[in-house]
Order: C-alpha cells, then structure tokens, then sequence
C-alpha cells in the first residue's frame, strides 16, 4: 500500500507545489494523476519515491517512510521520470545490468526478464549499442524495462505513455494490468485523459498543489467524460 500523509513542498518558501496532500493507493489500483502544467504532478512522484524532500507530511510504502526508512521502501518501488536521461555512455544491457545488480535480481531471472520485455518492446537488437544512438522512445523504453526487471510493488511513473509508438503504448498497458491484477499498484501521471479514463480504475485531480477530487474512476465520471470533469474542476475559480 501507498499511503500519501499530509505531503507539502515549496521550492521557494512561499508557494506550495504540493499543499496537504493525502491519497492512499492500494494494491492492484492504476491510478492517475492528473493536472496541468506546474500542478504539482511531478513534484508529488519525486517526493514518494524519495529524489526530493519535502516540507511536511510522510510517505509510506508498504508501511516504510520514505523518510526514515528510505531503503526499505525502495527496495519494492520502481520511478520511471518523465524525461529518460539515462547514462549515454552505457550500452542498453550494460544499463539493465545496472539495474539488476543494484535489485539484486538473479542472473537466471535477469536475463529472461530482458529477453522478454526487449522483444516485447523491439529493442533487443540495438541492446548492445550506446544508449547515445538511442531515440527518445528508445530511451523511453529503456527505462521502463530496468523498472520492470526487478517486478516492483510499486510503480510510480511520470508520463510513461510519451514518446512510445502505439504499439509500445499497448503493449504497456497490457503489463500494466497484468502487474496490477498480481497486486502491483501503479501511480502515474498522464496528460492523455482518455488513457486515464479507460485504463484507471481511480484518479486524483490536481490543482495548484492541491487534490480536487479523487476516487474510482466511475464515480468520479458519472456521465461525463474525465475530460469534461478536469476541465470544470481546472476552471479559475
């Protein structure tokens, strides 16, 4: 379980990116997050996986503080960012190496997770190359395959859906559901509304640091589009 306790940040001692945040996400939720630019999306998905600090409030991951017990809660969470920068000089298998030495995951199981999420992806042929001659969607894919090799608890993804072909795209989804319904929960965020609103069985709504609305899906939706509701809930008030 991913429990969000009164979370507040400010970059600049003055305004609040993330004002009292709570949101409490259980196993086998996909999530969304939703907001406009500068909401406090990403600032919130750096606190929970611990890159940032925050001001006030906690963060509990399978009941560990990211706070006082960042290990422990690490070690169950993966955190793919919105911009995959990546170490360039590497090759894709020697990042995904990385990535399995610093999870510790047997090389036996390492190695059939790569073969399975390269060819899912389609980029088992360029695994030996510099991820410098990667494109973005490459670099993209990555990514998400050094978060997926070590079958975290929890995901926690900044637009995950950008620069992926729709065949990517798909295929993402799929793993999604196939993780959550084995008890993975999923957090990210997603400018495409019509992903969130098919794909999530809940959302949260963000505005100006704080949540406006959250909840299942449906309920939220009611007879409307997600787009219709984000849209009258983002109007200036």
């Amino acid at each position: 379980m991913l429990q969000i306790k009164g979370v507040s940040k400010s970059y600049d001692g003055k305004h609040l990116a993330c004002n009292k945040i709570d949101l409490e996400i259980k196993e086998g939720d996909i999530y969304g997050f939703i907001g406009h630019n500068g909401a406090g999306k990403t600032t919130l998905l750096k606190s929970i996986a611990g890159i940032i600090d925050f001001d006030a409030g906690d963060v509990l991951i399978n009941g560990h503080s990211i706070r006082t017990e960042p290990l422990e809660a690490k070690k169950v969470i993966a955190y793919v960012p919105d911009n995959p920068n990546v170490y360039e000089s590497l090759t894709g298998i020697q990042y995904l190496d990385f990535m399995g030495d610093v999870f510790a995951i047997a090389l036996d199981k390492r190695q059939h997770l790569v073969d399975k999420y390269a060819q899912m992806f389609e980029i088992a042929a360029v695994l030996n190359n510099p991820i410098s001659s990667y494109s973005h969607g490459m670099k993209q894919k990555i990514v998400l395959i050094g978060a997926l090799i070590h079958e975290p608890k929890v995901m926690l993804l900044d637009e995950p859906f950008v620069g992926l072909d729709p065949k990517a795209s798909y295929l993402l989804k799929e793993v999604f559901k196939d993780m959550c319904s084995k008890g993975t929960l999923i957090f990210f965020s997603t400018h495409v509304l019509e992903v969130a609103e098919k794909l999530c069985n809940k959302v949260a709504i963000i505005k100006q640091g704080k949540i406006v609305a959250n909840g299942n899906t449906l309920d939220i939706v009611k007879d409307h589009s997600l787009e219709d509701i984000f849209m009258e809930l983002i109007k200036e008030s």
